[in-house]
This record gives structure tokens, C-alpha cells and sequence, in this order.
């Protein structure tokens, strides 16, 4: 039987399971297509077919799904999981690379997510609060002795948390949660520490995790400004980040075990984001996809064949192939509309290619990756819309080596009409964090 894969999703991180796809050995024994609210260039070229759809309406992906002959997909972005795309998809009779609905509240719901956790003594739980009364939880945050994290229980892009003595002042915290139209808001401890980002591929089984990333979410370079989808990241050339252990790793992959234990039948991605503490390994939030930017960095550098892995976890039980990676490191870079995440600007055009930024390694003694996300594409060529452009991840021997690499590959670019944090992977800001872990743990 002919296999016809269906990716659902069309940004970076979708980008970067296309390219994992194309890549296969098996590539030539099955179709490949993809579907998406935006037309990315990038998945595009590599599949036989690209429908643009609203990938929440789960009647149009099934649709698109059974016209094209699907027999495997793979959900990228985390709205069609909490639409139970997958679940429309499995009663369809055709096979879904993520979690159930009910399952993927993992990350759809953080009351839900913390309410399980306790419930199942899943380690790294924080203390938290849960409140659909914004005035209640006003009165929390006065009388609770310390800084919190302020979290929507729903889906917010990465963009709804704010943290009190970091980001903003309790005042302004109860002024977030007055003028909010949340209908539920959880309150929780705020975790001091480095945060950590480990992803596991689930089936059956199986819980196989991939090299541990850190992101950098806030805007500005010096980690200033707000909250974004995430400006870039980066993995050291073996499973730990400089400032961990081979114990937080595990430690990590125990509270993963943990929670796919207790979830009972989750399959697809488990992401979860750690803070390393003073006190050990917390769990800031757990997501039920790949992240973006994490799985440009982890994808590109995966040995083991991804096509294996999709027909692996359908065909049931502990299939999976083991996972092999490249032992080097990758620094992903961001390129954002200028203005982003509060004001930003469309419309600058996009000079970068693939090419021109595979030839940025020529000088380094590794490779460059081009991943798009939220393009325009116009007659003559492709221009930035209102959310984050395009990737590019160097990829070497070294955290350093790869930084210039994609330093080199995002000036292609240009400046003008984009922000990037530069700042990502330098020496001087990796330090930072191996110094902070010190501090901590002394």
C-alpha cells in the first residue's frame, strides 16, 4: 500500500517536520502533503500538494484528508489538537501523529494541567491557585508572600503569562487580570532558575526524548521586553544544555514518563518546559506538540528516519525506532517584523532563500538551515506579515561555531524592516546562564 502523509500546519516548526519528512530514505514510496491558513513557501516546495484551510475546522482537514488519500498525518500546531482534529482524523479511519483532545488539555488547559498533576503526584509540580473570580484572585496576589506567575488557564501563544518582580508589579498584575476577559486565570509560584525545554516522541510504550533546548522568549536582547512566541534557541552538542547535569535530564524524562503514565493512551509529542531551581527540576508548563522554535533545532540534526517514526507509532505498541541524533550543537534565530510582538510592522520583503543561507556555512565548518513561518507570498517574491518571519539554525560542532553560522545566515537578510536577538547563543550569554545555575547551587 502507497502511504499518503498529511502535516497539518504551516509555521516554522511545521516547516522544520516537512524538511524532516523529505529527508527520508523512504521518500520516494510515499506522497506528501500539507494543508494550513498560510501558504508557507518552504512546505510548499516540498510537498506533492499544499490546500490553504483553517486548520481548527476539523470538518475541512478530514475533508482534505480523504480527498487526498491520507494514511498518516502529523499536527503541528497546538489549536487543531484542542479542536480534537485528531480525534475527527481517527474517526475518519486515518491515523494522527498527536493527542486526542482530551489529552492534548495537557497544554490547552492549565488549570487542568496542574489540577492532574497534583492528582497524580507528578513531580515538579509548583504551588498554584485556580480562580474564575478576577477579584478573588486580586486578593491572592495581595496577601500571597512572593511573586507570581500569572497564567490564562487557555491557549495565549506563549503571550499571556506575566510575572510579578520580573515583568511587572502585583499592582500591574491585578490591573492585567481587571481589564482581562479571562474566565479562568492560574496563580502560581514563581520558579527562579534556568528554564529547559526537553520533548518526547510518545507511542504505546515509548517515551523517547530529544536533546534538551533553551528558548528565549522575551523580545529584547539582555532578555528585556515582553513575552513572545519565541525568539530563537539553542542545544549543545549532546543531550545537556552547558548548565545541566545528566540528572536533570533524567530527572526530566521521569516527570514525561510521569505524566504519559497517568494521561494512560497519549501519543504524539510531549513537550516539556523545566526550570532548573535550587530546589531541583519544576515544571513551568507542558505543551502537546513540537515547539517553535524547539523543533528546528532538534529535527534538522535527527539521524533516525521521521517517516520510520510516524509508521512505527501507528503500526501500535513500543515501535518507535530508537532515536539517533548528530552530536552538535544548533542556535536558532528569529526574524521578526520590526515592532514585534506589541506593534508590529508587515510588508518589508524577504531576501533570504535557501540557498543563500545554506551558502552562509561555507566560511564555518558546518550547516545552515532556512525554516519559513508567516509569509506573504507576492508576485515578486515574499514579504512579512504581523507574526515571526522565518528561522535560520546554524548547525555545528559548537555552540559558538553554529551562532556565527546563523549570525552569518540571517544577514542575508538584512536589517532593515526586522528584529533579531543577536544576542542568542553567545558565548557571553550562554555564560550567563551556566554562572546563574551556579549561583543557585551553591
Amino acid at each position: 500500500m502507497t502511504e499518503t502523509v498529511l502535516l497539518v500546519g504551516g509555521g516554522g516548526r511545521e516547516h522544520a517536520i516537512a524538511h524532516a519528512l523529505d529527508r527520508s530514505e523512504e521518500r520516494d514510496e510515499f506522497e506528501f502533503y500539507a494543508c494550513a491558513g498560510n501558504r508557507n513557501p518552504g512546505i510548499a516546495a516540498l510537498t506533492d500538494g499544499f490546500e490553504t484551510l483553517d486548520t481548527s475546522d476539523t470538518d475541512a482537514v478530514v475533508d482534505y484528508a480523504e480527498s487526498i488519500g491520507a494514511t498518516l498525518s502529523v499536527i503541528g500546531p497546538e489549536k487543531p489538537l484542542a479542536e480534537g482534529v485528531v480525534d475527527a482524523l481517527e474517526e475518519a479511519g486515518i491515523y494522527a501523529f498527536g493527542p486526542r483532545q482530551a489529552d492534548a488539555r495537557i497544554e490547552t488547559d492549565k488549570s487542568f494541567q496542574r489540577e492532574f498533576m497534583e492528582a497524580n503526584d507528578i513531580p515538579g509540580c509548583p504551588d498554584y491557585a485556580i480562580f474564575t473570580d478576577m477579584e478573588l484572585a486580586c486578593d491572592y496576589i495581595d496577601e500571597y508572600d512572593g511573586d507570581l506567575a500569572v497564567k490564562p488557564a487557555g491557549l495565549t501563544g506563549g503571550k499571556g503569562v506575566r510575572v510579578t518582580g520580573d515583568q511587572i508589579t502585583k499592582a500591574e498584575a491585578k490591573e492585567y487580570l481587571r481589564e482581562s476577559d479571562y474566565e479562568k486565570v492560574v496563580l502560581e509560584e514563581r520558579l527562579v532558575g534556568e528554564e529547559f525545554t526537553v520533548q518526547a516522541l510518545v507511542a504505546g510504550d515509548d517515551v523517547l526524548i530529544t536533546p534538551a533546548v533553551q528558548d528565549h522568549k522575551r523580545a529584547y536582547e539582555g532578555d528585556e521586553g515582553p513575552n513572545t512566541g519565541g525568539m530563537g534557541s539553542y542545544t549543545e552538542a549532546d543531550f545537556q544544555l552547558p548548565f545541566m547535569t545528566e540528572l536533570h535530564s533524567f530527572e526530566a524524562l521521569q516527570v514525561l514518563e510521569a505524566t504519559v503514565e497517568a494521561l494512560d493512551d497519549y501519543r504524539g509529542v510531549l513537550y516539556g518546559q523545566f526550570m532548573l531551581t535550587e530546589d531541583g527540576v519544576k515544571v513551568v508548563e507542558f505543551n502537546a506538540r513540537f515547539g517553535d522554535p524547539e523543533a528546528m533545532n532538534v529535527l534538522p540534526i535527527l539521524n533516525t528516519d521521521f517517516y520510520e517514526v510516524l509508521v512505527g507509532a501507528r503500526d501500535g505498541g513500543s515501535r518507535i525506532p530508537e532515536l539517533d541524533f548528530q552530536s552538535r550543537a544548533t542556535v536558532c534565530k528569529y526574524a521578526v517584523p520590526e515592532g514585534y510582538p506589541t506593534d508590529p510592522r508587515d510588508g518589508t520583503r524577504i531576501e533570504v532563500d535557501a540557498e543563500s543561507a545554506a551558502a552562509a556555512a561555507a566560511d564555518h565548518d558546518g550547516d545552515a538551515f532556512l525554516f519559513y513561518a508567516s509569509v506573504d507570498e507576492g508576485d515578486d517574491g515574499l514579504y512579512t506579515t504581523t507574526s515571526r518571519s522565518f528561522a535560520v539554525v546554524g548547525v555545528a560542532d559548537t555552540i559558538g561555531e553554529a551562532e556565527a553560522i546563523a549570525e552569518d545566515a540571517i544577514a542575508v537578510a538584512g536589517e532593515e524592516g526586522f528584529h533579531v536577538r543577536h544576542d542568542i547563543g553567545t558565548e557571553e550569554l550562554v555564560q550567563s546562564r551556566i554562572d546563574h545555575v551556579e549561583q543557585l547551587t551553591d
